[in-house]
């Protein structure tokens, strides 16, 4: 290529007018030499250029052949990429109170909360001992702050984790690893419930009063360390789990208490709707120890921190209990019972008995159902909510409970509290309560002038939301 471009730079020069003479005198010789001199350089220069020419085309061509190239695999991975997005099976975020993300192979993740404020007023008798009646009043509580997640991974495999932040310290209430074997049993290990009775193992969210009734307070069945396991189908629930001591007192070293809990529920349908009947069984041991053990209870509701009776600190290496629990859940209605009796075991004295229970029933005003499930009660959803132009669901409860710890010696009081409970659900995740209690004591450890045998009066109110 090279030699054809000089010869046409030649050709070109002679096309100039620079044409070699046919006949030149000796006079002229030495121009014609001057001249082919100059027509020689000016050709190598034309020849460098030339050859400098070749080299960038050169250096062109190839760049844009890398360029080529790069583009050619920019459009192979996205071409692979959209055929994979294609393949890979969608991501799903349905909205169950708060965005839930499902993906392949079984994974799931949903954050979790709840805040409940509460505010209650306390009227009682003057004269209560220990300054009792500073406890009195009007007094305001954030009962729980809660944070956490749930979900599952792949192999039947969750999880669930929840964070109280609601207080002064931040603590863990439930954290959970479980696992499903099949569709009817699973195992669960990490912080939890032990499994004792009806309100115990229905969430607080799902409460038809405020709190608990005072047996489930004074007899102390808080969350665990442990290992549980679940049977649960349309008509049998059996629970069942072996456990450490609390979070809170784990970390020493001399706390040895371990305990074993069980549960059996029968849920029947009967006369059109279900009876729910069943026991459970609870055996704890100090490991050897001989520590301290304290049963007591506010009245009615948690804002207070006032005791009316109380056992004070009782010498124990360990307690039993039994409890026996019965209901009948029909659409709007539901009727249930407990009974539980916690014997202290005292090395060298006599083992006291405690007694307590409750009666309740409720009706739902508005047109819609009592949510059962699992021996326990579930999520109320308002059949028209105020997201959907109604009033949401409204539920009338009432109860009566009450809570004997004088035996054997131990003289901790008589506490008995009717109780009424208005509910109102504008939507599934959010309620407002309006409750009233009337508590009245026999023997009470707090005195009035006194005297242990007298009555007080509660009002109290919740706001609550959950996701």
């Amino acid at each position: 290529m090279r030699k054809t471009l000089r010869i046409s730079a030649v050709a070109l020069a002679v096309s100039a007018g620079w044409a070699l003479p046919t006949q030149a005198s000796a006079t002229d010789a030495a121009s014609v030499q001057e001249e082919l001199a100059a027509m020689r350089a000016q050709m190598q220069v034309m020849a460098q250029r030339i050859d400098t020419l070749e080299s960038e085309l050169a250096v062109a061509n190839a760049k844009a052949d890398a360029a080529s190239e790069v583009a050619l695999t920019a459009t192979e991975t996205a071409s692979a990429a959209k055929v994979a997005a294609e393949k890979a099976p969608p991501v799903k975020v349905a909205w169950k109170g708060a965005p839930q993300i499902e993906g392949e192979g079984g994974w799931s993740f949903k954050p979790r909360g709840r805040i409940q404020i509460d505010a209650a007023s306390y009227n009682g008798p003057s004269g209560l001992s220990g300054g009792g009646n500073d406890h009195l009043g009007t007094i305001t509580e954030m009962r729980r702050a809660w944070i956490g997640a749930q979900g599952t991974m792949a192999g039947n495999v969750g999880y669930r984790l929840d964070v109280s932040v609601g207080g002064s310290s931040v603590s863990l209430a439930d954290a959970i690893i479980t696992y499903k074997a099949g569709r009817k049993v699973k195992i669960m290990l990490g912080n939890q419930r032990p499994f004792t009775g009806f309100e115990d193992m229905t969430a607080n969210l799902y409460s038809a009063f405020m709190e608990r009734s005072s047996v489930s307070e004074a007899f102390v069945f808080e969350r665990r360390l442990g290992l549980a396991a679940q049977y649960s189908d349309k008509i049998l629930t059996v629970q069942g789990g072996v456990f450490s001591d609390t979070l809170s007192t784990i970390s020493d070293d001399a706390a040895r208490s371990w305990s074993m809990d069980a549960r059996v529920v029968a849920s029947p349908r009967v006369a059109g709707g279900i009876l729910h009947i069943g026991g459970s069984a609870h055996y704890r041991e100090q490991g050897g120890s001989v520590v301290t053990s304290r049963y007591r209870a506010r009245p009615f509701v948690h804002p207070t921190n006032l005791r009316l009776i109380d056992t004070g600190s009782l010498a124990s290496d360990g307690e039993t209990q039994l409890m026996l629990e019965a209901g009948w859940i029909s659409d709007r209605f539901y009727a249930v019972a407990e009974s539980r009796w916690m014997k202290v075991s005292r090395p060298g004295m006599s083992n006291p008995t405690f007694n307590g229970g409750y009666v309740e029933s409720g009706y739902m005003l508005t047109d819609d159902k009592i949510a059962y499930s699992n021996a326990a009660f579930g999520r109320i959803k308002p059949r028209k909510g105020i997201d959907k132009g109604g009033i949401g669901a409204i539920q009338l409860n009432t109860r009566y409970e009450w809570l004997d710890l004088a035996d054997a010696g131990v003289m901790g009081g008589h506490q008995q509290t009717a109780g009424l409970s208005l509910v109102w659900m504008p939507t599934s995740h959010l309620r407002f309560y309006a409750n009233y209690g009337h508590t009245w004591v026999d023997d009470a450890v707090v005195t009035a002038n006194g005297d242990g045998s007298y009555s007080l009066d509660t009002m109290a109110m919740r706001a609550q939301i959950d996701f």
